[in-house]
């Protein structure tokens, strides 16, 4: 007899789908960063390092979300890390005078941190505290 999984819970749903969009996002700049190194003279390698770096980003959001959709347990706690980084990053962009990008990212990272640390978040991968 085959047991039917639970379905997802909205938190978890709304982590991956965010995580995915994050993923996404960071790999159009990946394009973009491309383009920019190709058409730059000044430093081909440290426009390559960039490039690189934001690839392997958008990776491992990607590879993260589909673990997590998989109701992968040690996803989370990566995935939380790579959210809290945003929180940083959106400061110092507010300092830098872009404030109209640098709070919704604030948002978005302590909203994804939210989703993943909610109760039915953790039920659904097994990590509930009622255990005993």
């Amino acid at each position: 007899m085959t047991s039917v999984p639970e379905p997802m819970p909205g938190s978890l749903r709304w982590a991956v789908w965010l995580l995915r969009a994050e993923g996404i996002a960071l790999g159009l700049l990946t394009v973009f960063l491309v383009y920019a190194t190709l058409r730059e003279t000044a430093s081909l390698v440290g426009g390559l390092f960039v490039t690189v770096f934001a690839l392997a980003g958008a990776a491992t959001l990607w590879a993260l979300a589909v673990a997590l959709g998989r109701r992968r347990t040690m996803a989370r706690a990566p995935a939380i890390v790579l959210q809290f980084m945003l929180v940083p990053i959106g400061y110092y962009m507010i300092q830098g005078g872009l404030a109209w990008l640098g709070v919704p990212l604030i948002v978005l990272g302590l909203l994804v941190c939210g989703l993943l640390l909610s109760g039915p978040t953790n039920r659904a991968l097994g990590l509930d505290a009622e255990r005993a």
